[in-house]
């Protein structure tokens, strides 16, 4: 069955809409006040994010690869693996996706956001910070992080280990223990965000959103979390042309 790029771009809008509804919303649960999960922990956090980025890929993978992501949309660009036309669409449909997913997160936990009072809690269910910031070192292991993810994804996509090309054709599985790993052991530095959509998108919506007692939105670290993963996921095409 021949899909659009219209079907494809609103079935990635979708996906990464979930997503963040299911990533961020875990952040939320385990760190906003009188929330059941309150206190759950970092283990919680990389396993549910794992099982968001899986539920999104059962979604999109069929019709648009699941992507989900600027940065392993950019990288199959480079790999020859996906078409340069498509790639603004998608683009603009990942972000989307996780602007209006973190819309919803507010919505679902609205009376914690109310109590909850430290600023930076809440900015956190949104988008990533450092856990000691140094932006080179930040920027540095954003590239790493996100480099070993498209790298993965692209080696997976080879006929040896996959018929077909696209994150969504993988099997979510495989997918879903390589975020895991990577939030496990990488994440400990910048809360490893490793996908501009996710950290961008729901960043625009704490800044547009009425969160009472919200602060700042951290506007002069934002640029890591999307340049870091982009430059990450170039890196990973051009490794893996070398390579393959």
């Amino acid at each position: 069955m021949e899909v659009s790029l219209f079907t494809k771009c609103v079935f990635e809008f979708i996906g990464t809409l979930v997503l963040i509804l299911l990533g961020d919303g875990v952040v939320a649960c385990c760190n906003l006040k009188k929330s059941k999960g309150e206190g759950a922990g970092w283990v919680v956090i990389t396993m549910a994010w794992g099982f968001a980025v899986m539920c999104g890929v059962f979604i999109a993978g069929p019709f648009s690869g699941a992507h989900l992501n600027p940065a392993v949309t950019l990288g199959f660009a480079i790999a020859g693996k996906f078409a340069w036309a498509a790639v603004p669409g998608y683009i603009i449909a990942q972000m989307l996706g996780g602007f209006i997913g973190a819309i919803l997160v507010y919505m679902f936990y609205k009376d914690h956001f109310d109590a909850t009072e430290d600023r930076s809690t809440k900015l956190a269910v949104f988008c990533t910070a450092p856990a000691i910031l140094n932006k080179p070192r930040n920027l540095f292991c954003e590239i790493i992080g996100t480099l070993l993810l498209v790298f993965v994804i692209l080696v997976l996509s080879e006929k040896c280990n996959c018929a077909s090309v696209g994150l969504g054709s993988l099997g979510a599985f495989p997918v879903t223990m390589l975020i895991m790993s990577i939030g496990m052991s990488l994440g400990g530095t910048t809360g490893y965000a490793i996908n501009p959509a996710r950290d961008l998108g729901p960043r625009i919506a704490h800044a547009v959103l009425p969160i009472k007692g919200k602060g700042g939105n951290d506007w002069g670290y934002s640029w890591v979390p999307v340049f870091g993963p982009m430059v990450g996921g170039a890196f990973s095409a051009v490794l893996y042309v070398m390579l393959f």
